[in-house]
């Protein structure tokens, strides 16, 4: 069973940056794609951001776009969340997931079968 830990989260005021980690146990780390998604207050579960397995390849959200950043570090089991420049609108519970097979639907939550439990991020204006 794959465990998946998040941390870094917490109250930044607008433009500054924060990063995102999340920790894996259990399971073939390496062989994961590992994505990101939020959820804001009465809202949907958003994809973030993905990184394949292969870590070069990465796709990220629009609204995100430029300003994050998603990396991966196999040694160390971890995927992280490079954010800069937020704004009050990325506001939200940011949880991180391991898809254990390759997958073109990498924005559906429905592709990944394993969750950390999220950790707050929250932008003052």
């Amino acid at each position: 069973q794959v465990q998946l830990v998040e941390s870094g989260g917490g109250l930044v005021q607008a433009g500054n940056s924060l990063t995102l980690s999340c920790a894996a146990s259990g399971g073939t780390f390496s062989s994961y794609e590992l994505g990101w998604f939020r959820q804001a207050p009465g809202k949907e579960r958003d994809f973030v951001a993905v990184i394949k397995s292969n870590g070069r390849n990465t796709y990220y959200a629009d609204s995100v776009k430029g300003r994050f950043t998603i990396s991966r570090d196999n040694a160390k089991n971890t995927v992280y969340l490079q954010m800069n420049s937020l704004k009050p609108e990325d506001t939200a519970v940011y949880y991180c997931a391991a898809n254990r097979y390759y997958g073109d639907a990498y924005y559906d939550i429905r592709e990944y079968d394993y969750w950390g439990q999220g950790t707050q991020v929250t932008v003052s204006s």
